[in-house]
């Protein structure tokens, strides 16, 4: 029984005499409130109207000459009279409304074992998936290389995937390109720079010249953002360091036995090193580029059109789980949720200091950062312009960058949106938006003056 259907709960008592359901002030607000409410559904009955007839008027009149023709002749509303004596446009709207039978049920999703991970992990065992008709094996996998494989080898039916990478595989870069999707990202900030505890002394990125560094991978937010951050105080990340890609779960291990000097990683494995006493918080990454994405859930583009319903219900179990975790007072049992061997297989302490944003930096200090990582799943194109930027300046992409149209093809914001609105998000009416990236604005309209304006870069 609700709130307002129980005669013996005292908020009811205090509208009683108001309206006849108990929650309004007055009958006259109860009827503005129906009427409001039957207007919204007609309109979105229309809207599904509009849709169907127009797929069956497309189907009917391939030509768009002919349908055009014909629409002009007898007009918009005699064209759906005619068609819905031989069409069960009715039937077909509600189905359409409803949502098509899945396709697909029992999905394997493959994941990085990273905190980055956790809309798309703590789905399964928290029950999104299942709430949206999936049975979905979330599938503990060794590294990037591999994840990207998998499933272009449709091993995996999607994948968390480090945000460039559906841009590198669409554009052919590393691997044969194949076009790739990126509905939604999985989270912002989350990064930092970890250095070995023996460097506790070299605050100063000026002193690190000859220094091992490791990213997750060539095509990441953390190569980028590590490039970034060197060249910014003046050291040439090809020349003057060493980077080279480790698998995260290999980073403290290598880091212990001083096989690097520090790492631009994602969480656990930063604070895990402080956990460990191997090494200490240099630089959280949300202090380079406040908002900056990382993580994000990606399917091929033939996943997508082939079966729609089922990656409708996919994404948005992740889009569901990403809203929840973007709450503060929910990330406690998410860390519960999320600590175990199957997924990442750390203490709940570790990344309760991750998700909570109070955290031990390995210094002595106790540091309190609530939006050390956060959760927004809005895929700005913006994000992928400064992406490719970034592949361009150091040499992965060349020649002339349809950035603006590459950018649209796989950062699905449409799709992102909708779902968004469903589970209860605000999306931005926007698809792109300027940043600043350490004290620099990007604007994603001029991405080659951006690119310009950097000394140290790459030859092309």
């Amino acid at each position: 029984m609700s709130t307002f259907d129980n005669p013996f709960d005292p908020n009811r008592r205090l509208h009683a005499g108001g309206c006849s359901c108990g929650r309004h002030v007055s009958e006259a607000e109860h009827q503005a409130a129906q009427l409001q409410a039957q207007s919204a559904i007609e309109s979105e009955q229309k809207r599904y109207e509009g849709v169907v007839a127009s797929a069956v008027m497309r189907a009917m009149f391939p030509q768009d000459v002919a349908r055009r023709a014909f629409l002009k002749s007898v007009g918009a509303a005699t064209a759906a009279a005619a068609l819905s004596q031989f069409f069960p446009l009715k039937t077909a709207t509600e189905a359409f409304a409803q949502g098509g039978p899945l396709e697909k049920k029992d999905l394997k999703v493959g994941f990085i074992p990273i905190t980055c991970a956790t809309p798309i992990i703590m789905a399964a065992p928290m029950g999104f998936y299942a709430k949206n008709g999936l049975n979905v094996e979330v599938i503990k996998t060794a590294g990037w290389a591999v994840i990207r494989d998998k499933t272009l080898n449709k091993e995996y039916d999607a994948a968390h995937m480090l945000s460039p990478m559906p841009l590198a595989i669409t554009m052919g870069a590393g691997s044969n390109p194949i076009p790739y999707t990126m509905p939604a990202v999985e989270n912002i900030n989350g990064q930092a720079i970890t250095l070995s505890i023996k460097h506790k002394d070299k605050r100063n990125p000026k002193d690190w010249k000859g220094f091992k560094f490791a990213v997750p991978f060539d095509y990441s937010m953390h190569n980028y953002l590590l490039r970034y951050y060197l060249a910014e105080h003046g050291l040439d990340p090809d020349t003057d360091v060493q980077i080279r890609a480790v698998p995260p779960p290999e980073m403290v291990a290598n880091l212990r036995a001083d096989n690097i000097d520090g790492f631009l990683g994602p969480d656990p494995m930063n604070q895990r090193a402080v956990f460990d006493g191997a090494g200490f918080i240099h630089i959280l990454t949300k202090d380079i580029w406040e908002g900056h994405p990382c993580c994000a859930f990606a399917a091929s583009k033939e996943f997508v059109t082939t079966m729609p319903n089922t990656y409708g219900a996919l994404l948005k179990s992740i889009i569901e789980a990403t809203a929840y975790a973007h709450k503060a007072e929910n990330r406690k049992e998410i860390a519960n949720a999320i600590a175990p061997a199957n997924y990442l297989n750390q203490p709940p302490i570790v990344l309760e200091q991750i998700l909570t944003g109070t955290f031990a930096d390995g210094l002595g200090n106790i540091v309190t950062q609530p939006n050390r990582v956060d959760f927004d799943p809005f895929p700005w194109q913006s994000f992928a312009v400064w992406i490719m930027t970034q592949m361009k300046r150091w040499g992965q992409i060349k020649g002339d960058i349809d950035y603006a149209g590459i950018a649209a093809q796989v950062y699905l914001a449409t799709d992102a949106t909708r779902l968004m609105k469903e589970a209860g998000l605000t999306p931005p009416t926007a698809t792109t938006k300027s940043f600043s990236v350490m004290g620099k604005t990007f604007d994603p309209a001029k991405p080659e003056d951006y690119l310009a304006s950097f000394k140290i870069r790459k030859a092309s």
